[in-house]
């Protein structure tokens, strides 16, 4: 599974925010903020500084989306 910020940059977006006034204050690092823009993973801390600060829940701000190679793990299907 892959993870997807594109809705945490909309809402940016629709509040007429950038990223780096956003950055500064959710209180997250510039590589952190990297992270988030390449839709990589990062802790539920940042997670959940991000929702408190935006007043918002982590459906707001992201969507888990199925990787291409999703289900070939045979381990887990046994």
């Amino acid at each position: 599974m892959d993870i997807c910020y594109n809705k945490l940059f909309k809402m940016l977006i629709d509040k007429g925010m950038k990223k780096t006034e956003f950055r500064k204050q959710v209180g997250i690092s510039e590589g952190t903020l990297a992270k988030l823009s390449r839709n990589e993973n990062v802790s539920m801390d940042v997670i959940v500084k991000i929702c408190r600060k935006m007043n918002c829940t982590v459906d707001d701000i992201l969507d888990i989306v199925p990787s291409p190679d999703y289900g070939i793990d045979k381990s887990i299907e046994s």
